[in-house]
């Protein structure tokens, strides 16, 4: 079943524009400012102690830069700096000078909790990236083309968890371990745009996805553009995740000055310190579950059963099995790893009917070789992957049957391999 357009409106800004003045984000409190620019002024004190070095340069261009634009990018921003920021508070890395149980009390309880923080972040752009991959499939026909795109997706994720591995262990820094899983998300923007137009890694399936809201389809293709639907929601909610995220940025910079220079470290530098540390994490996380809501609320994420479902009959087709007799379709795929799919159903009366289904391989010599084998069903949905080219049977028998004609509604294809497209590679950043 796949959603049809009735009741369907264009995405647009405008339209996300009435939606979320439903919500209203409460502005961030006034000591935010205040010990950011606390933090500050204590760093600026150690950098006139002793010049940045590179990697120090690097965090307080970003501490007086401009933010990153997206709220995902700062997401992200977000989550690498408490990586970062959990590396330097790892009692192996603090500063031998510190002695004092209380301060050595402070940094344990300030690494507990931007350890949970970070965990929160992580589940909810795994759940986020989810939900949106979901709902998307929602929207395209039920049966082998929505496997496929799946299918492709798992392969997607599974090899970009290989590059993380290779990169952690091959000595990558935090730094390039981000770069590299930035690049991986701008992948999959990509591969939602691809899906949108049925081009690149999904331009086998081009004749493959009638049946989907062109609504859905316009809409994932310009969901991340700079002027697209979602700069609504940066205008909006943007600006308190930049000051966040201008936050954790400071907090690190503080750190890494601090344990990098020979001066001693005061309880009153830890005191500021913590409370940023504790007002940060308080905030993101008030942050993270409201921007949550606004998520699984959104207009794009209305269910194919919301928007009323129907089954598109014109791909299907429709044939009368006498009793004794049997069905054969052949199909033929130029290339190994092409896939066979199939979606059948028997149109049943008064009585519940079965057919015997099975596929099988057909060499050019004309010797015959079991895929599938022969089993009964009502109906049935299902693909695999080629180990050789050339031609396949499948073949509907009611062979079996004396006096009852199956009356069967199928469709079935041959769809070409589809490709993924090879990762552009991460040059390793001098900086940490």
């Amino acid at each position: 079943m796949a959603a049809t357009k009735d009741g369907l409106v264009p995405i647009t800004r405008a339209y996300l524009a009435k939606y979320y003045d439903k919500y209203e984000l409460p502005p961030l409190p006034e000591e935010v400012s205040g010990l950011i620019d606390e933090l500050r002024s204590l760093s600026e004190d150690l950098v006139k102690r002793d010049p940045l070095s590179i990697d120090e340069q690097g965090v307080y261009n970003e501490v007086y830069g401009e933010p990153v634009h997206k709220i995902d990018e700062n997401l992200w921003k977000n989550r690498e700096q408490m990586e970062e920021i959990l590396f330097l508070l790892n009692s192996t890395r603090r500063p031998k000078s510190i002695q004092d149980s209380e301060i050595a009390s402070q940094l344990d309880e300030t690494e507990v909790k931007f350890k949970e923080m970070l965990n929160k972040l992580q589940q909810f752009q795994v759940k986020n990236a989810d939900n949106v991959f979901n709902t998307v499939l929602t929207y395209m026909p039920q049966d082998f083309r929505g496997t496929l795109i799946r299918q492709q997706r798992e392969r997607s994720e599974r090899n970009k968890q290989a590059q993380i591995d290779a990169l952690i262990n091959s000595g990558g820094k935090i730094k390039d371990k981000y770069a590299l899983l930035w690049n991986q998300q701008m992948e999959r923007r990509r591969q939602l745009a691809q899906l949108g137009s049925a081009t690149g890694v999904y331009k086998t399936l081009v004749k493959y996805l009638v049946g989907v809201p062109q609504v859905l389809l316009d809409f994932i293709k310009q969901i991340n553009d700079d002027h697209g639907p979602m700069e609504e929601q940066r205008e909006r909610y943007g600006p308190s995740l930049y000051k966040l995220t201008k936050m954790v940025l400071t907090i690190r910079l503080f750190l890494l000055l601090m344990w990098a220079r020979s001066v001693k470290i005061e309880k009153e530098q830890v005191s500021v310190l913590k409370r940023a540390a504790d007002l940060y994490i308080t905030e993101f996380e008030k942050f993270i579950n409201f921007i949550r809501e606004v998520f699984i609320n959104s207009p794009f994420f209305i269910s194919a059963e919301e928007a009323g479902t129907a089954e598109s009959s014109d791909e299907f087709k429709e044939t009368i099995i006498p009793a004794g007799k049997t069905h054969e379709v052949v199909l033929t795929v130029e290339a190994i790893n092409s896939y066979i799919a199939w979606d059948f159903t028997l149109i049943q009366g008064t009585l519940t009917l079965d057919i015997g289904f099975h596929v099988e391989y057909v060499s050019p010599s004309g010797e015959k070789t079991l895929i599938l084998p022969y089993r009964r069903y009502d109906s049935d949905q299902g693909n695999f992957c080629t180990v050789l080219a050339g031609s396949y049977k499948l073949v509907w028998d009611n062979s079996y049957s004396s006096f009852f004609k199956k009356s069967l509604k199928y469709k079935v294809d041959a769809i070409p391999p589809v490709v993924e497209p090879p990762q552009e590679p991460i040059l390793e950043s001098e900086n940490s």
